[in-house]
């Protein structure tokens, strides 16, 4: 039976804990870690099978550049594919703050301002740039920031200072043969490392990242591309890793055959809900995710896509391949 995270949380509060509160009466900055974990999750429809349907969540996309080159990743600049990595145009921080204004008055069921693209949001600046003045502006908004998690441990101390309350991290294999399958090459501290020596040098970074992002207070989400023939068989080593490193939930994702793994089909239904039962052996999963664009805003439950009216503008040719 599949576990909503807001609800396990809930439940898996102390006896102590559930019978010393009264409900609705606790502020929100008096909660105990676990009852402010399953506030957030709650409100979040990326977090949350509840919320998916309830809540609206908008991506931001401020992050051109990426620091490492998924063999299964293309980004693009359009106005017609539903899949991560695409965007309409890229917005400036100043672009983005008015944006959520926009995007609020379109639709005031939003509650989570993301940035999920479409490169990467800790290969720049750009993203902690933009969460800060968002906080700033909008400071009721949860925020939140997904990420490789190659550059996540140096910037936890900042997304903190800036607002970000949840993170989604990609970790496609804790193995470095099975992920030098799936990763072209990683930009490390001005070097490009591939084969193995880049995967281990991808997957220990994320493991501290994740690590210090849920020490840190961080509610983190991971996420794992399913991908069939490489690492369907791993995605129990991948839950048992990261849970043990801090994470709350995992997000299985079916892989969209494209890039330099087009040749290999997505999962069916039967792969992905297996998969799924593995890993839920040792976090709750999510099942709803939706495949969003790096530009997307609205209610993902409902099918509320508001992002074609936000972007009305000519599109402009700023993307960089970093």
């Amino acid at each position: 039976m599949a576990i909503d995270l807001g609800n396990y949380l809930t439940e898996n509060f102390t006896r102590s804990e559930q019978l010393s509160r009264s409900e609705n009466t606790v502020p929100e900055e008096n909660l105990s870690r676990e009852e402010h974990f399953s506030h957030l999750a709650k409100k979040h429809p990326c977090f949350s099978g509840e919320a998916h349907m309830k809540f609206g969540r908008m991506h931001l996309p401020v992050s051109p550049a990426c620091n490492i080159q998924c063999n299964f990743c293309v980004r693009s600049l359009n106005q017609t594919e539903e899949r991560p990595g695409v965007t309409q145009k890229i917005l400036s921080p100043d672009e983005a703050v008015d944006t959520v204004e926009k995007a609020l008055s379109l639709c005031p069921e939003i509650t989570v301002v993301g940035i999920a693209g479409p490169g990467d949001t800790l290969a720049s600046s750009a993203s902690l740039d933009t969460f800060s003045k968002v906080h700033g502006r909008f400071p009721e908004m949860i925020l939140c920031l997904s990420t490789n998690g190659l550059r996540l441990e140096e910037n936890v101390e900042r997304m903190v200072d800036v607002g970000v309350q949840t993170i989604s991290v990609t970790v496609n294999a804790v193995d470095p043969d099975i992920l030098s399958q799936l990763v072209g090459w990683v930009a490390w501290h001005g070097k490009s490392y591939s084969g193995q020596e880049g995967a281990e040098i991808l997957i220990q970074a994320q493991l501290r990242g994740i690590r210090k992002a849920a020490a840190s207070g961080l509610l983190v989400k991971c996420n794992a591309v399913l991908v069939p023939s490489i690492n369907d068989d791993h995605i129990e080593e991948i839950a048992k890793a990261v849970s043990e490193a801090g994470a709350a939930s995992l997000n299985i994702i079916p892989l969209i055959p494209q890039g330099k793994l087009s040749h290999i089909p997505a999962p069916s239904c039967a792969e992905l809900n297996r998969a799924r039962l593995t890993a839920e052996r040792y976090l709750p999963v999510f099942r709803h995710c939706k495949h969003c664009r790096a530009d997307a805003c609205g209610i993902p439950g409902k099918n509320i896509e508001l992002s074609a009216l936000l972007y009305s503008q000519q599109v402009e040719n700023t993307f960089s391949h970093g």
